[in-house]
């Protein structure tokens, strides 16, 4: 919400202007009072579109299509003049957060708040299909949350059942990831089963956290819609009854779907009246809800991968449209090519969502704001928990209390007591949300002032005013600082950077601004697993913070697909920087990547916080690129902790080592820094094998000198399994090591018992192996959400979020820091982390302190078994 320009009316259509609730590049959203004193969401569409006679039928169909539905989950059409030089659109004002808003910032709903979710939206859908109406696009950006219950809107590109569509033969309206098939495949038309297959989708995600669809590339989601069955993993965690009305939403077939009458009659007997017997499936499930769905899998594998929305040649908003140019549907109905409806007017026509604040292109309002489609602002959290949660739910992620996520016991167990008052329906965090935006709407901005003639004009809208940089924060920011003040007075760096309002303690506190973190990784493709592992790491560290009672800001994280390729990369970091709505960048996560894009974030002095890379291979240094942030131990230690470990621990002054030149330039260096740095400052031998040579020859003649350890100098899996099983052969037992890329599987396999007792050192931890209580906290809060062990780096990734969200906490927290600003004060701070402790060396090079951010692993019955952090390995 912001205050109302000089240059806006002061009353439309009987209706007083009180603030700015978005602006898109269709027209404005207002908030406004009408004459009986109730709020509403006032949508203006700006003259010049209004010109265009199409655009203006367009608009009379959207008026007459709302004005026509009454339902209570329905936002109502208060007012209309569809003549107007400027034609508006008034409906009730609603301040609660989008669907989307409250499961990607605190996670999954809660079971029975999905069950009132899913009874509301059917009767909302059978009010507007026995009207003789299809919806069209029914997402979670299209679900408003409020104290009583759910709200859909967005009319903008629906029609009536049997009238012929107003856009190409050939396009596709609507959401990829909720289109049903029949609305996918060449010359389909929707129907109702397709909003009933939508609304399936939107169950399923409020479940889980996940499209069952996937994302990232539109055609890949499609091509899934059509041809994959859906990704349900998760659904386990509901009654029966329950999952079971969700997959049957899904059917590919629109004749073997439920209809929303009947799918709002099985929800109901599922919703938080029915017994805790009923929930823990003691009766037969209702009436047509039928057996348990077969397509409903057992809890998915640890290493199960979550798409993100954000891919090459994806638009940033949820809704995309497939007309015949490839730009938008013909008619305009709804796309953000044509402003036909909510999508394209920058803010949802009830003022809902994340407060209508849409991007100046016209992108979604109700959803995420523009440029970050998987992630949005979210509330701060300070509800009391909700009370008759189950003993059995297991532990939240930390610093998040009960009933502020998924809270939903082991499949077959008695569900939580049902909320005891009636707004009570969602968790505490979201509840919260609503409340500080009605709060906000009751005391909106101040108009601004008009300016006097000369006088310095006020900053940007959406930009706060900071103290002038110091000498040496100027040198830091360098050229980036006017191109971060001009991003952030336009469009969607205003939106999503500072939605705060004013900071001079006028009117009602403001809500917290909000910081984008961008996730630059590998979400798709062969390199995806890391990727895949920082997002759902971070994930964990944003809903964590913005659970804090005392957070004063928010967090927000916009993941960018990039495949782990070059070009893909350099793209990827450009749309970033131009978007100028980040503050920090997490990632990239493979060399080829870093390579290509960390020197372009480093011109805009936008911090690049690289968990996982080795920047040494990549061939970045922070010296080159100093808003370089490297929180993994740099490649020029990797011999640190096993050094560490062969001298401290095992008091080794004589070592073999067995140099595998299938290892190129990577066993040289290897070999190099145990020549300058011989393990108890002793005697050490090097043993060359060529790359098609076997080991036994170098193996016989490292152990004939006497050794009291070998090290295996390589990087192959198998060639170290096949060292490993020579020195084995030979009757070593003494301490073998090696370094972390041998780490893999394939060692295990193919070393069998050979492999037993080698140890390793890595740059990250197996933290669920950790006896640590954060470590504990953390471990539990993963499997709870994504119901698996932590991947390597996830624990990392969630640190590295933490460190940059102390970074813009020690700066003030406010909407007016810059990316330079952020970069500069991360390496001046210490955080424990719950991998490791996060401490850089002073000086220019701001490099990663090496002494404690390393672990060591041995092989112990097939496995890789942590010993731990390697300074305190005994």
């Amino acid at each position: 919400m912001r205050p109302l320009r000089a240059d806006d009316p002061d009353e439309l259509g009987g209706h007083t202007l009180l603030a700015r609730l978005g602006t898109g590049g269709m027209g404005v959203v207002y908030l406004a009072r009408g004459g009986d004193g109730a709020l509403v969401a006032l949508k203006v569409i700006r003259p010049e579109h209004a010109a265009n006679p199409a655009f203006r039928a367009r608009f009379r169909r959207e008026v007459r299509l709302a004005t026509g539905l009454t339902g209570r989950w329905v936002v109502p059409v208060t007012a209309a003049d569809a003549e107007a030089r400027a034609p508006w659109l008034a409906t009730a004002f609603v301040p609660g957060p989008a669907l989307v808003e409250a499961v990607d910032g605190y996670g999954p709903l809660p079971r029975y708040a999905v069950a009132a979710l899913g009874a509301r939206l059917a009767e909302a859908l059978a009010e507007v299909h026995a009207a003789g109406l299809v919806h069209r696009d029914v997402k979670p950006g299209n679900v408003l949350l409020t104290l009583d219950g759910p709200r859909l809107i967005d009319f903008g590109i629906a029609h009536d059942a049997g009238a012929t569509a107003l856009t190409a033969p050939d396009a596709v309206v609507g959401t990829p990831g909720y289109l049903a098939p029949e609305q996918i495949r060449a010359g389909g038309r929707a129907g109702p089963p397709s909003d009933v297959f939508a609304l399936g989708c939107v169950l399923a995600y409020a479940a889980t956290g996940r499209r069952p669809y996937g994302t990232g590339d539109p055609a890949a989601v499609l091509y899934r819609t059509v041809h994959e069955e859906p990704d349900l993993a998760g659904l386990e965690r509901l009654p029966r009854g329950l999952r079971t009305a969700v997959a049957d939403c899904l059917a590919k077939a629109a004749g073997d779907r439920p209809t929303a009458a009947e799918l709002a009659r099985v929800l109901a007997a599922e919703g938080p009246s029915r017994t805790p017997e009923r929930a823990a499936g003691a009766e037969p499930p209702p009436a047509g809800a039928g057996a348990v769905d077969p397509r409903v899998p057992a809890p998915p594998p640890p290493d199960a991968a979550t798409r993100v929305l954000r891919d090459e040649g994806a638009p940033a908003a949820e809704t995309l449209p497939y007309g015949p140019d490839g730009d938008g549907d013909e008619d305009g109905g709804g796309t953000d090519a044509d402003g036909g409806g909510t999508d394209a007017d920058g803010g949802n026509a009830d003022g809902g969502g994340a407060e209508g604040d849409g991007g100046a292109d016209g992108r979604t309002g109700g959803g995420p704001a523009a440029g970050h489609p998987a992630t949005v602002p979210t509330g701060d959290a300070s509800a009391p928990d909700r009370p008759g949660a189950d003993p059995r739910t297991p532990p939240r992620p930390p610093g998040v209390r009960a009933g502020d996520g998924p809270g939903d016991p082991a499949p077959g167990a008695p569900a939580a007591a049902p909320p005891a008052a009636a707004g009570e329906w969602l968790p505490s965090p979201v509840l919260r949300l609503v409340a500080e935006r009605s709060a906000r709407a009751l005391d909106p901005p101040p108009r601004q002032p008009v300016p006097r003639a000369g006088a310095v004009p006020p900053p940007p809208e959406g930009t706060t005013t900071a103290s002038p940089p110091s000498r040496r924060r100027f040198l830091v920011v360098g050229g980036s600082a006017a191109a971060a003040l001009a991003a952030s007075g336009a469009g969607a760096a205003v939106l999503f950077a500072a939605r705060g309002g004013s900071d001079d303690g006028g009117g009602a506190a403001p809500d917290p601004p909000t910081h984008v973190i961008g996730l630059h990784a590998a979400l798709t493709g062969e390199r995806k697993a890391d990727g895949v592992a920082h997002e759902r790491g971070a994930r964990l560290a944003v809903a964590r913070h913005n659970a804090r009672d005392d957070a004063r800001f928010r967090l927000s994280l916009a993941p960018y697909d990039d495949r782990g390729e070059a070009d893909r990369a350099r793209d990827v970091a450009r749309r970033v920087l131009d978007e100028g709505t980040v503050s920090a960048v997490l990632g990239p996560t493979t060399v080829a990547s870093l390579r290509a894009a960390v020197p372009l974030y480093g011109e805009e002095s936008m911090a690049a916080v690289d968990v996982s890379v080795d920047a040494d291979a990549a061939g970045v240094s922070t010296s080159d690129v100093q808003s370089l942030v490297v929180t993994r131990l740099s490649g020029s230690y990797h011999h640190h902790p096993t050094l560490d470990y062969l001298t401290r621990v095992r008091g080794v002054t004589r070592t073999a080592v067995v140099e595998d030149r299938e290892g190129g330039d990577t066993a040289r260096d290897m070999v190099r820094s145990l020549r300058d740095t011989p393990p108890g400052e002793g005697e050490i031998g090097f043993h060359p094998v060529a790359a098609s040579e076997g080991f036994e020859a170098a193996v016989d003649a490292a152990l004939a000198a006497r050794p009291e350890a070998v090290v295996y100098a390589g990087t192959s899996p198998e060639r170290a399994a096949a060292c490993a099983r020579a020195v084995a052969g030979a009757g070593f037992s003494g301490p073998r090591t090696s370094y972390e890329m041998i780490m893999r599987p394939a060692f295990l396999r193919a070393a069998g018992a050979a492999g037993e007792g080698w140890v390793f050192g890595a740059p990250y931890t197996a933290v669920e192996q950790q006896t640590a209580g954060a470590a504990r906290d953390f471990t539990a809060a993963y499997r709870e959400r994504y119901d698996g062990t932590p991947p390597r780096w996830a624990a990392e990734a969630y640190d590295a979020v933490n460190l940059i969200a102390a970074a813009l906490d020690a700066l003030g927290g406010g909407a007016g820091i810059l990316p330079g600003q952020v970069a500069e004060r991360i390496v001046e701070l210490k955080h424990a982390g719950v991998a490791k402790p996060l401490t850089f060396v002073g000086g220019l090079l701001h490099l990663l302190s090496p002494e404690r951010a390393a672990f060591l692993y041995e092989v112990r019955d097939g496995a890789f078994r942590l010993l731990g952090r390697h300074d305190l390995v005994e």
